[in-house]
C-alpha cells in the first residue's frame, strides 16, 4: 500500500493550530502503513509540485487541506486520483482548537479518507464516436435563430419544420417592439432576414412539411428518422434544441369576457393577422371600430386557467394599440389592466404609447364583457375605486402563451395529479396521481420528437406543458440530456428572448459534444468521467431504477431488464440509491465505498459518552453550505461525521443500516430544496428520498431502534446560517435519546 497511496498534510490556514498534524500523521503510518509528508502550504507552488512528483510515478493521493470544493484547479493530477480530505472547513474552522474531539474528528476524516483511496479505481470514460450535426426542431424565431447560430459555429444543422413553410407565427406579425435605441419605434419583424440567413447557408438543410418519425440512441449518438414529403429521411446528430414554439390560450374558456358570444370580441393573435393585412374591421359588419378596447391577462394570472405571466401580451397591446392610431387618427384605444409590465427598455417604449392622446390606460379588474345592446368591458377595483362600463366597437383579448408542444388534456390530467400529490391524504391515490404523472407528463398527444425512451416519447413537462428542468441554474437544459429547449416552448418569450434563448441552446449544444468527445459528464458534475455499472446476473427486473432516473438514462429490453444508455446519464447516482438488490456502482462512488467510509470511523465505547453522527450531505446544496457556514467560524457538533454524495436520491437504504449496525447513534440527511420551484439539480432527489423515509423507519423498527435517529431536512444552499443550528439541535436530540445500544457489537 505504501508504494500507491501517498498521503500529504497540510497545515496551513490555520490547519496546524487547531490539530496536532504530527500526531495525525503518526495514525497514518501506524494504521495504514503509510509515511505521510506535511507540509505549510499544498496550494503553493513548492506543495503542488510535491504532490505531481509524487503521482509522477502513478498511484493515489490523499490529501489533507481544504474542502475537495476549494482549488480544484491546483488539485486536480490528470488520471490520478486525489482523495480530499477536510481538515481546514470540516475541522479546523468549524471546531474549538486542541481539543481531544477535535482531534478525534480530524483522525476520522483521515480514516475515511485512506478507505476511499483504498477502495477508489479511475474512472474509464466513454470511448466512441460521437456526433457533432445539430437538431434543430421548429422553424420560427427561435429555431431559425439557432440554426443559423450553430452554422455560424461550423456545426451542421438539420432544421426539421412540419409547416410547409419556415417562419413561424412571426410570418403574420404586422411590425414587432423596438430592438434598438431610443426604443420608440416599431420595426418590421425580423423573421424575413433570418429566413434568408438559413436559406443563404451551406451548412443548414431544411425539411418543411415534415414530421420526426423517431429519435434513438443517446446524446452524440441520435439516430432521427424523419417523415418528409419525398418520403423517409435518416441521419445521425449530437444533440437536439426543440424550439417548437407556441399557441394561444384557448380562447373558448374565456366566454365571461364574451368570446364566442359576439364576433367583435377577438384575440391579440386574430388581431395582429388583421393589422398585417392591414385591414382592422369589425367582424361583425366589416366596419372600422372607433373604438377598440384591449383587455390585459385574458385567462392569465389566473388560477381558473393560466396562473403565469406570459411576459410579452403588455407590450404587445402597446403595439397594437400604435396599429389602431395610424390607420385611423380619430379612433381611440383604450387599455384595461391589472399591472402594465414593459420592463428594461421597452419602458421607453411604454411612455412613446403613453405620450399618445387617443391611447386610454385605465387599471381595474375586468369583471366580464355584455354583448346585448353593443359591446361593453365591465371593470371593479380600478384607480378611482369605481366600478365601470367601457362601450367598445371591438374587443381585444391579450391571452397568453401555452407552448404547441402541449396538449390541453394531457395538461388537466397532470394539473389534476399534481394536485392531489400536494394534498398527500391518502396513499393509494397518490400513488395513481404519481402514474399519471408519469404517463401524461411528458408532452403526450403532440408526440414531437417521438424518443424511444422508457419514460416516454416527448421531454417531461411541468403542469402547463413548459419542459421540466432545473430552471434555476440550468435554464436551456431538459430532463434529456442533449436535448435543449429554447423560446416559447421553454418560457414565453418575447423576440429577442428567443433569440438569445436560442443562442444559449446551441452553446449548450456544442458543450454536450465536446465534452462527450472527451468522456466528460455534461452538468452539474463536470469533469465526470464515470458511468454507472450494472451487475444484471442479479437484476430482479424490479424496475425502481428506471422509473426513478430523472433523465431517462435506462431503457428496457423485453424481460425489463434494465439497459443503460451511457451518454443520457448525468451521473447523480439515483440509480444507485434506488437498487434494493445493490448492484449498481459507480468505480469512484458506490455502495462498498461509502460503507467502507462509514465503518472506517473509529465508534467510542457507550461509556465514554461521546456520541456519534453520521451525515449525508448532497454536494450541491447542503456541503457548500456546510462550508460557508465553517468559512464563518461558525461552532458545529464535534460529534458529526459528514460525507457528500451526489445526491440525496443516491443514498442507498444499506449505507443507514450499516451505520446503524456499526453504532452511530444518528444519522442526518439534507438534500436540496424540493416541491414546485425545487433547486435540486438532480430535479427529484430529495423527493425521492421523502418517499424513500418509509424503508428507512421500517429498518429502524426492525433493528429495534427510535426512529428519530434519522432526520432528514431539506436546504437551500444560501441558508449557511441555518445548518449548524440543525447539526447541533439533532446532536442535541441524540444526547436525550441516548446511546445505539448496538455499540461495540
Amino acid at each position: 500500500m505504501s508504494d500507491d497511496i501517498h498521503v500529504f498534510i497540510c497545515s496551513g490556514c490555520g490547519i496546524g493550530d487547531a490539530i496536532d498534524v504530527d500526531a495525525l500523521g503518526e495514525l497514518v503510518q501506524s494504521e495504514y502503513q503509510v509515511k505521510p509528508r506535511i507540509h505549510p502550504a499544498l496550494c503553493g507552488e513548492e506543495g503542488v509540485a510535491l504532490l505531481a512528483a509524487a503521482l509522477a510515478g502513478g498511484g493515489k493521493a490523499v490529501l489533507c487541506a481544504c474542502s475537495h470544493r476549494e482549488k480544484c484547479d491546483v488539485f486536480t493530477i490528470p488520471d490520478r486520483f486525489v482523495s480530499r480530505v477536510s481538515l481546514r472547513e470540516g475541522v479546523a474552522w468549524c471546531q474549538p482548537a486542541g481539543e481531544e474531539d477535535t482531534q478525534m474528528l480530524a483522525n476520522d476524516y483521515m480514516r475515511m479518507g485512506m478507505v476511499q483511496a483504498q477502495k477508489y479505481d479511475v474512472p474509464q470514460p466513454f470511448d466512441e464516436e460521437i456526433a457533432d450535426g445539430i437538431l434543430v426542431v421548429g422553424g420560427g424565431c427561435t429555431g431559425l435563430t439557432a440554426a443559423a447560430e450553430a452554422a455560424a459555429a461550423g456545426r451542421e444543422v438539420i432544421l426539421v419544420e412540419k409547416a410547409d413553410e419556415i417562419g413561424g407565427r412571426l410570418l403574420k406579425n404586422h411590425k414587432q417592439f423596438p430592438t434598438k435605441p431610443p426604443y420608440r419605434e416599431l420595426e418590421e419583424p425580423v423573421i424575413i432576414r433570418l429566413i434568408e440567413t438559413v436559406r443563404s447557408s451551406d451548412l443548414i438543410t431544411v425539411h418543411t412539411g415534415t414530421k420526426i418519425t423517431s429519435i434513438d440512441g443517446q446524446p452524440g449518438q441520435f439516430d432521427v428518422k424523419l417523415e418528409t414529403p419525398s418520403g423517409e429521411v435518416a441521419f445521425r446528430v449530437g444533440a437536439v434544441v426543440q424550439a417548437t414554439g407556441w399557441k394561444p390560450y384557448d380562447a373558448t374558456k374565456l366566454e365571461h369576457l364574451g368570446y364566442g358570444l359576439s364576433p367583435d370580441v377577438i384575440t391579440n393573435v386574430e388581431f395582429e393577422e388583421m393589422a398585417k393585412n392591414e385591414a382592422i374591421l369589425r367582424p361583425s359588419d366589416g366596419k372600422p371600430p372607433r373604438e377598440v378596447v384591449f383587455i390585459q391577462c385574458a385567462g392569465s394570472r389566473d388560477q381558473e386557467h393560466l396562473p403565469y405571466c406570459s411576459a410579452v401580451c403588455c407590450r404587445v397591446s402597446l403595439k397594437q394599440a400604435l396599429y389602431v392610431r395610424e390607420m385611423d387618427p380619430d379612433a381611440k384605444a383604450i387599455i384595461l389592466y391589472k399591472d402594465m409590465r414593459a420592463p428594461a427598455q421597452w419602458e421607453e417604449f411604454y411612455k412613446r404609447v403613453q405620450e399618445d392622446e387617443g391611447v386610454f390606460f385605465n387599471k381595474g379588474d375586468v369583471t366580464g364583457v355584455t354583448v346585448n345592446g353593443g359591446l361593453k368591458v365591465l371593470a371593479e377595483n380600478t384607480l378611482l375605486g369605481e366600478k365601470i362600463e367601457v362601450p367598445a366597437d371591438l374587443v381585444v383579448l391579450a391571452t397568453g402563451m401555452v407552448p404547441d408542444a402541449a396538449d390541453g388534456e394531457a395538461i388537466r390530467k397532470v394539473g389534476e395529479a399534481r394536485a392531489i400529490i400536494a394534498k398527500n391524504d391518502s396513499p393509494v391515490q397518490v400513488e395513481m396521481a404519481n402514474q399519471t404523472v408519469e404517463e401524461f407528463g411528458h408532452h403526450e398527444g403532440t408526440e414531437i420528437l417521438n424518443l424511444n425512451y422508457r419514460q416516454g416519447p416527448d421531454l417531461p413537462a411541468l403542469k402547463y406543458g413548459f419542459p421540466d428542468s432545473h430552471f434555476i441554474c440550468f435554464p436551456f437544459e431538459t430532463r434529456r440530456t442533449g436535448i435543449y429547449a429554447a423560446g416559447c416552448m421553454r418560457a414565453p418569450s418575447d423576440t429577442l428572448t428567443a433569440e438569445e434563448d436560442a443562442q444559449g441552446a446551441v452553446l449548450k449544444t456544442i458543450q454536450a459534444t465536446n465534452l462527450l468527445k472527451e468522456g466528460y459528464s455534461v452538468h452539474p458534475r463536470w469533469g465526470d468521467q464515470s458511468f454507472p455499472d450494472f451487475f444484471l446476473q442479479r437484476c430482479t427486473q424490479c424496475k425502481r431504477c428506471t422509473e426513478e432516473c430523472p433523465f431517462g438514462t435506462l431503457n428496457e429490453d423485453a424481460r425489463g431488464t434494465p439497459e443503460l444508455m451511457p451518454t443520457r446519464c448525468r451521473r447523480c447516482g439515483i440509480c444507485l440509491g434506488a437498487c434494493p438488490e445493490r448492484i449498481v456502482s459507480f468505480k469512484d462512488y458506490s455502495i462498498d465505498i461509502v460503507s467502507s467510509m462509514l465503518k472506517a470511523i473509529d465508534i467510542p465505547d457507550e461509556f465514554d459518552e461521546k456520541p456519534r453522527l453520521l451525515a449525508f450531505f448532497c454536494e450541491n446544496d447542503a456541503y457548500p453550505a456546510f462550508d460557508r457556514a465553517a468559512a464563518l467560524k461558525t461552532r458545529m457538533s464535534p460529534w458529526i461525521r459528514v460525507i457528500p454524495v451526489r445526491c440525496l436520491g443516491s443514498v442507498n437504504v444499506v449505507w443507514i443500516a450499516d451505520a446503524l449496525s456499526s453504532g452511530f447513534d444518528g444519522i442526518l440527511l439534507i438534500g436540496c430544496k424540493s416541491g414546485d420551484d425545487y433547486q435540486c439539480h438532480y430535479i427529484k432527489g430529495s423527493e425521492l428520498m421523502g418517499t424513500r423515509s418509509s424503508n428507512i423507519k421500517e429498518k429502524l423498527t426492525q433493528l429495534a431502534l427510535e426512529t428519530e435517529r434519522v432526520r432528514i431536512e431539506e436546504l437551500s444552499i444560501d441558508e449557511f446560517d441555518r445548518l449548524p443550528e440543525i447539526i447541533n439541535e439533532f446532536a442535541g436530540e441524540i444526547e436525550e435519546i441516548g446511546m445505539n445500544p448496538f455499540k461495540g457489537f
